[in-house]
């Protein structure tokens, strides 16, 4: 791609570019000049870049678009700081991240600026997976971070393996499969004597259970960790009001019966 006459760009790109311009420039500022921006390293800020991805994720779950606004910034602030250390050893620049980010999603989009063609968005999938076979991955499965959350890491596998074509062909069978698996689970679980059950394999059992309601979840468009922390959150809400309505009573929660506490949880699900 040729570079752009910018007096030429619209208004909008051009104020988008001098935004960005302005950021950067903050940024040499407060590395020059602010004690504690100027003693981060890449590795100390490592913690703080994953606390602002949960914020932002945070935001997404709530539909709160002010605040993804201000978690996207804080989140762009994080890349440029890496970008701005890196420049400093002669490294990389920001320059450099983003032409490199460039030239991989045109090589990696070549039904858009090659003669690939694709009918749909699962040949996009596998032509992408395929590319990356390509440049030099060993395993499909190897762009899936080993740090994510088991949740999220699952479906990601999934999507990957399913990239490569290694996928079932109708979501029947997925959910014959999560019935074997609770069935599996099932027959661990039940034992007679507790101090029977084998825990590790119980645990084994266990996972491949979530393995295939993660599958399953997949098959029908539902993204699990999204399901799954807003049901924490509706059920954090419904026992919140359980305690509100406790304290109004002048009651702990330990002096109430498992009954009083669901006729508020009832009451709980009406608001």
């Amino acid at each position: 791609m040729e570079r752009k006459d910018f007096e030429a760009l619209p208004e909008r790109r051009k104020e988008q570019l001098w935004a960005f311009d302005r950021i950067l420039t903050i940024m040499d500022e407060l590395r020059a000049g602010c004690p504690w921006d100027k003693k981060q390293t890449i590795a100390s800020l490592r913690h703080l870049t994953i606390e602002e991805t949960y914020e932002l994720s945070d935001a997404i779950v709530e539909g709160n678009m002010t605040e993804i606004k201000k978690e996207v910034g804080d989140i762009f602030l994080h890349l440029i700081f890496y970008a701005k250390i890196a420049s400093e050893t002669n490294t990389f620049d920001i320059a450099d991240v983003i032409h490199s980010l460039c030239e991989k999603l045109i090589h990696r989009h070549p039904h858009i600026y090659g003669d690939t063609k694709v009918e749909n968005e699962e040949q996009v999938k596998q032509n992408w997976e395929a590319l990356k076979m390509k440049e030099g991955n060993k395993s499909v499965l190897a762009g899936v971070p080993s740090s994510l959350p088991a949740l999220v890491k699952a479906m990601r596998i999934q999507e990957k393996a399913r990239g490569a074509g290694f996928d079932w062909e109708e979501k029947a069978q997925v959910w014959e499969k999560v019935e074997e698996e609770l069935q599996e689970f099932k027959a661990e679980f039940n034992a007679t004597d507790a101090k029977a059950i084998d825990t590790e394999k119980a645990e084994a059992e266990f996972g491949d259970v979530l393995f295939s309601l993660v599958n399953y979840a997949r098959f029908i468009n539902i993204n699990v960790e999204t399901a799954l922390e807003r049901t924490n959150k509706k059920f954090i809400k419904r026992f919140q009001h359980i305690e509100k309505r406790a304290k109004e009573q002048g009651k702990s929660l330990q002096d109430m019966t498992l009954a009083e506490m669901d006729i508020y949880w009832n009451e709980a699900k009406q608001l």
